[in-house]
């Protein structure tokens, strides 16, 4: 009987330590934490982006990626045209969304006529333009970053890459990776 009483003495005070008794389930993942965009990279094509019909996935040993083997390629070709890269996550409950992408620029322009514009548009705030990127960005990636701060309720956030190119001025090619969206 002695040994049953310090077996169970001991069992209490494991509880008591613990806080309780564990259910053999893992602990959620807390709801604002890690990356939510399943093909960040472009590792696997337009796969969770809506792109437009000139938009390229691709990678170029004389270009290489940011990381891994892809990126989104807005090809220059000097005529007047328009590209959208787009994609929307949803944002859960006091949660801050932050995008971060690397861009890279080749061009032959020499004056401001061939831009990229990045805007975010998040449920019940107007849509907004964060950067205009133009000719002369670099060749070299170049990262930018841009948040959606937190709400009390659930939204939406759609990320657009917009490239605007007119002709006769020099072909502006915008290459895009890495488009990460972190939950904090």
């Amino acid at each position: 009987m002695k040994a049953f009483v310090t077996t169970a003495s001991a069992a209490a005070l494991l509880l008591l330590a613990t806080g309780g008794v564990s259910q053999g389930q893992p602990a959620a993942d807390a709801p604002c934490a890690g990356q939510i965009h399943a093909n960040p990279g472009f590792e696997h094509g337009t796969t969770g982006w809506t792109a437009g019909p000139r938009i390229v996935v691709f990678g170029d040993a004389t270009r290489p990626a940011h990381t891994g083997h892809a990126y989104a390629a807005f090809a220059g070709l000097d005529v007047t045209r328009g590209d959208l890269l787009r994609t929307t996550v949803t944002v859960p409950a006091n949660c801050d969304l932050t995008v971060r992408f690397w861009v890279r620029t080749t061009t032959t322009e020499t004056s401001r006529g061939d831009y990229l514009n990045v805007g975010m548009a998040v449920t019940g705030i107007p849509p907004k333009t964060r950067f205009s990127l133009a000719f002369d960005g670099g060749a070299q990636w170049r990262q930018y970053s841009m948040s959606t701060g937190t709400a009390t309720t659930e939204r939406t956030a759609t990320v657009s890459f917009v490239a605007s190119e007119t002709a006769g001025n020099g072909a502006t090619a915008f290459d895009v990776d890495d488009a990460t969206f972190t939950l904090s």
